[in-house]
């Protein structure tokens, strides 16, 4: 596996790669791709750390494992390519930014412009075997991203992290520095978009967070292509 991770995060958990743990990763995921098909492509797996440099990073947005039907994972959390019909996941994100910023729902579900405003969309688990959802869970991926987590915990300016649903609020352990500020609400999916996502207003709760230490809002709002 090719670990293209720009400097700036290696500089921070380059030690992760040296470790057994991630070289038993690695062997995993190439003998996957030898056997099936594999998201994101391998040019695409560490696109969260390549679009959002480690000083950039202001908000980290934690998804579970990728998008796992042909076309659809491109290395961002909850993200698709243009022209990829929306996951229905992504068209609850997209219903409430509008219910509370009043942003219009996009044709698109390419959140690239989220990312290069220093939102770091992260699985926590970076591959996926198609047509099978979590089949590379539990191979390393969490330790990984783990110590990225870690990471962004130690930066000294605010930074919010989007905890959204049961297995992304598992990581609240992991942030420790008061600076910091967590929005929690349940996961955008349709099984539970209903119990506590819908009129969650995390966007505006960010924004808040941010303006509150200087930082500037994200622009939430995803462009028609």
């Amino acid at each position: 596996m090719r670990v293209d991770a720009p400097k700036s995060w290696l500089r921070v958990i380059g030690e992760e790669l040296d470790q057994p743990y991630f070289h038993e990763l690695a062997a995993f995921v190439d003998a996957e791709r030898q056997r099936f098909a594999v998201y994101p492509p391998e040019a695409d797996v560490f696109s969260a750390l390549k679009l959002t440099p480690y000083a950039q990073a202001r908000v980290v947005l934690l998804g579970q494992d990728p998008y796992h039907e042909p076309g659809q994972a491109h290395g961002l959390c909850f993200s698709v390519l243009p022209g990829v019909a929306l996951p229905p996941s992504l068209r609850n994100i997209f219903r409430e930014l509008r219910d509370d910023l009043g942003c219009p729902i996009p044709n698109n579900g390419y959140l690239i412009s989220w990312a290069t405003q220093g939102v770091l969309l992260l699985n926590t688990v970076l591959t996926v075997r198609a047509h099978a959802p979590n089949s590379h869970r539990g191979k390393g991926w969490e330790r990984f991203t783990d110590a990225i987590i870690r990471s962004v915990n130690e930066k000294n300016h605010r930074v919010v992290f989007v905890l959204w649903g049961a297995a992304a609020q598992r990581k609240v352990e992991l942030i420790t520095s008061a600076r910091h500020v967590i929005v929690r609400a349940a996961h955008p999916s349709p099984l539970s978009a209903r119990n506590g996502f819908f009129g969650s207003k995390p966007f505006s709760a960010i924004n808040t967070a941010l303006a509150a230490v200087g930082e500037p809002e994200i622009t939430w709002q995803i462009p028609d292509r």
